[in-house]
C-alpha cells in the first residue's frame, strides 16, 4: 500500500524519484521559515537571524528580516516549480511531503524561538 503511494507516476508513466520528495519536504520547510522572518520585517520588528551576534539568537533589523524571509520565500518556490508535477492538483504524497517539511520546522522554529525570546535580556 505505501509502496503504491509513494510510486506516483509523472505523466511519462515514470514513477517520481526520491528526490522529488525530499524538495518537497525542503519546500514546505523554506516557505515556513519564511512566514516568521517576512511578518516581523514587515512589521518593523527586530528577530533572529543566521546572519546575527550571535547566529540564531541575537537581533537583525527589520530589513534584514525581510531579506532573509524573502529568499526563503525564493528557495522554497524554486524547489516546488522545478520539482513541480505535470499535473494538477499535485498528489497527495507530494503534499504530504510538503506539509511535513513545514510542520518539523514550524515545531523547530517554536521551539528555538521561544528559548531564545523567553531568556534574559543581553545587554
Amino acid at each position: 500500500m505505501l509502496a503504491a503511494a509513494i510510486a506516483v507516476r509523472e505523466k511519462g508513466g515514470s514513477p517520481m524519484g526520491w528526490y522529488t520528495y525530499v524538495a518537497w519536504f525542503f519546500a514546505g520547510a523554506f516557505l515556513a521559515n519564511a512566514i516568521p522572518h517576512t511578518i516581523q520585517g514587515i512589521c518593523g520588528n527586530r528577530f533572529q537571524t543566521p546572519f546575527a551576534s550571535p547566529p540564531g539568537i541575537g537581533e537583525s533589523s527589520a530589513v534584514m528580516n525581510v531579506l532573509w524571509g524573502l529568499f526563503n520565500l525564493a528557495i522554497g518556490g524554486m524547489l516546488l516549480h522545478v520539482f513541480f508535477p505535470p499535473e494538477l492538483p499535485p498528489p497527495w504524497p507530494l503534499c504530504i511531503a510538503g506539509f511535513a517539511g513545514a510542520l518539523v520546522m514550524a515545531f523547530w522554529l517554536a521551539k528555538h524561538f521561544g528559548k531564545v525570546r523567553s531568556a534574559a535580556p543581553r545587554p
